[in-house]
């Protein structure tokens, strides 16, 4: 039986995660820009938006490295061609930490337009990655790799 795809669904896999998080940044920088009543303070703003970001580059980058080191693909949009579960390293803190990194990077770009309409948008990003690319990716590879990806599941937090 065949079934056809809600809207929701087509989305499902479909937009790079990486583009996601520049369309999110651009749109950080249009409510810098256009709502500066939502700006606020913020102490060493730079310094924590540095470190943010800073963060945010080494734990993505620390995923890459981690996917390449057992020969997997990073794809995003298409799980199904991963080899391996990758359990080790800082896939033991997070499933998901290259979307992390991209969250973190987000936060720092938030901090440094200080605007608490960009603070909401990295919500909206892990939201719309959360639904859109991490669900259906959880959803493949447990119908790929069954019980030891489930315990994974089970003993590692999605996010943080």
């Amino acid at each position: 039986m065949m079934t056809t795809a809600t809207g929701r669904d087509r989305l499902e896999l479909k937009v790079p995660p990486p583009l996601v998080a520049a369309v999110s940044a651009f749109a950080m920088w249009l409510a810098h820009h256009g709502l500066p009543a939502l700006s606020v303070a913020i102490p060493a703003r730079p310094v924590v938006a540095a470190v943010l970001a800073a963060a945010g580059l080494l734990l993505g980058l620390a995923g890459v490295l981690a996917f390449r080191a057992v020969g997997t693909t990073i794809h995003p949009t298409h799980p199904e061609k991963t080899s391996a579960v990758v359990t080790t390293g800082v896939y033991a803190v997070s499933r998901n930490p290259m979307y992390l990194g991209l969250a973190l990077l987000l936060s720092g770009w938030a901090t440094w337009l200080a605007n608490l309409l960009a603070f909401a948008l990295v919500l909206a990003f892990a939201a719309y990655i959360t639904r859109f690319q991490i669900v259906p990716e959880e959803r493949i590879m447990r119908e790929k790799f069954g019980d030891p990806y489930v315990a994974y599941l089970e003993s590692v937090r999605r996010w943080l």
